[in-house]
C-alpha cells in the first residue's frame, strides 16, 4: 500500500535536507492586485527614463557583451 502524502513529503523533505539543502519561503508580489499592472509600467517607464539619460550606460552593456562573446568557443559565436 502506498504511503500517505505526509508521510511522503516528510520523506521528500528529509532527502533533500540529505542532500544540504533547506526549504526557504519567499514572498512574491501579488499580480492579481489591482493597480499590479500600472506599478509595473510605472517603474518600466522609470527605468527606461533613468537608462536613457545615462550617457555611459550603451558602452558599458557594449564592453561587457564583448567580453561575454570574447570568452564563448568561436563555434558558439554566430
Amino acid at each position: 500500500m502506498a504511503l500517505p502524502v505526509g508521510k511522503r513529503v516528510e520523506k521528500r523533505r528529509e532527502a533533500l535536507r540529505a542532500m544540504g539543502l533547506r526549504p526557504v519561503q519567499l514572498w512574491l508580489p501579488d499580480v492579481r492586485q489591482p493597480g499590479f499592472a500600472e506599478e509595473c509600467a510605472r517603474q518600466a517607464q522609470l527605468t527606461a527614463e533613468a537608462d536613457r539619460l545615462d550617457a555611459g550606460l550603451d558602452a558599458l552593456i557594449d564592453d561587457i557583451l564583448d567580453d561575454i562573446l570574447d570568452d564563448l568557443p568561436a563555434e558558439t559565436q554566430a
